[in-house]
């Protein structure tokens, strides 16, 4: 996973995050939206997403 692709996934799980406690988003969708930032913030800490294996995608510099 490349740089730009882990920020992404940074700055979109902190948005997620700040809409949900704001209450901007809520209910299911604000709940399934903040799973999904979680899921953001650990592909971008471990740098690997486990949905680019099956379709043979690479976002790290060569």
């Amino acid at each position: 996973m490349g740089t730009i692709d882990k920020s992404i996934r940074i700055i979109a799980a902190i948005l997620i995050g700040v809409l949900y406690y704001t209450g901007t988003i809520t209910s299911t969708l604000g709940l399934i939206l903040l799973i999904l930032g979680v899921v953001f913030l650990l592909t971008s800490f471990i740098s690997f997403c486990p949905l680019y294996l099956p379709f043979g995608l690479s976002t790290k510099e060569k």
